[in-house]
C-alpha cells in the first residue's frame, strides 16, 4: 500500500482541526461562513506558514482608531486631495458600532453640517464660500459610513481637480465600508486608513475592483 506523502497528510490534519474547532465553538464565535474554496485552501495556507514559505497573517486589530486631536484652527493649507493634518486631522463619534454603521440608511439619521458650520471650514481653508458648483465639497475626512462626526476636525474643502478628487474619494468611502462590514477589516483601521492618506488606499485598488465601485455608486452627491 503506498504512503501518503508528509504534506497531503499535514493538509488532512489541518482541515480535521480547522473543521472540529468550528463545529465546537461558541456561536457567538465562530467566524462568518466559508466556501469551499477557502476552506481546502486555508489548512495549505497554513502548512505554507507552518514550513516558513508564506508570511503569517497580520493579528486582527480590533482596537478603538487612534486620531490626532485638532492643532490649528486658522491658515489651513490642503496637501494636493489630502486636507492639512493639523487643522483636519478626522473624528468620529465615540459610541458608534459596526452594527449600527452596517445597518442601510445609518447616514441621513446623523448628517448634520449646517451652512454656518460649512462656512467655519471653507474660512480656515481660505476658500470662498460658497464655491462654483462641483467645484469642493464639504468632506468628511472619516466619512459617516465609517462612523465618522460632523466635527470641525473631520471636516475640509475637497476639490473635485485635478483628479484624484472628491469623487475618487468617494470610491475609497464606499471600499472600505464595505471591507468593515464584510468583516475583511477592524474598523479602527479602516478609520486610521482614510483619515491618514486616502490617496494611498486609492492607489491600492486595482482598475477592476474601481470599476466595480464605480458600477456600485454611480451618485457623487455628498452624502457619505
Amino acid at each position: 500500500m503506498r504512503r501518503v506523502p508528509l504534506a497531503i497528510a499535514g493538509v488532512l490534519l489541518l482541515t480535521t482541526l480547522s473543521l472540529f474547532s468550528l463545529s465546537v465553538a461558541p456561536a457567538a464565535a465562530r467566524p462568518k461562513p466559508l466556501s469551499l474554496g477557502a476552506l481546502l485552501s486555508a489548512p495549505v495556507h497554513e502548512l505554507a506558514v507552518a514550513v516558513g514559505a508564506a508570511p503569517a497573517p497580520a493579528p486582527w486589530d480590533d482596537s478603538p482608531a487612534k486620531l490626532d486631536p485638532r492643532g490649528k484652527t486658522s491658515g489651513c493649507r490642503v496637501a494636493g486631495a489630502l486636507p492639512d493634518h493639523a487643522c483636519t486631522p478626522g473624528a468620529i463619534f465615540a459610541t458608534t458600532t459596526l452594527e449600527v454603521i452596517c445597518t442601510p440608511g445609518y447616514t441621513k439619521t446623523v448628517r448634520n453640517v449646517p451652512v454656518k458650520l460649512k462656512r467655519q471650514v471653507y474660512a480656515a481653508y481660505g476658500v470662498a464660500y460658497p464655491p462654483p458648483t462641483g467645484t469642493y465639497e464639504a468632506d468628511h475626512l472619516v466619512p459617516l459610513e465609517l462612523g465618522g462626526s460632523n466635527d470641525i476636525a473631520n471636516l475640509f474643502p475637497e476639490a473635485a481637480l485635478p483628479s484624484p478628487g472628491f469623487k475618487e474619494k468617494d470610491l475609497v468611502e464606499n471600499y472600505l465600508h464595505n471591507q468593515v462590514c464584510a468583516g475583511d477589516m477592524p474598523l479602527g483601521r479602516a478609520q486610521e486608513h482614510i483619515a491618514t492618506n486616502w490617496l494611498a488606499v486609492y492607489a491600492s485598488l486595482s482598475q477592476a475592483q474601481l470599476a466595480e465601485l464605480k458600477a456600485q455608486y454611480s451618485s457623487w452627491a455628498d452624502k457619505n
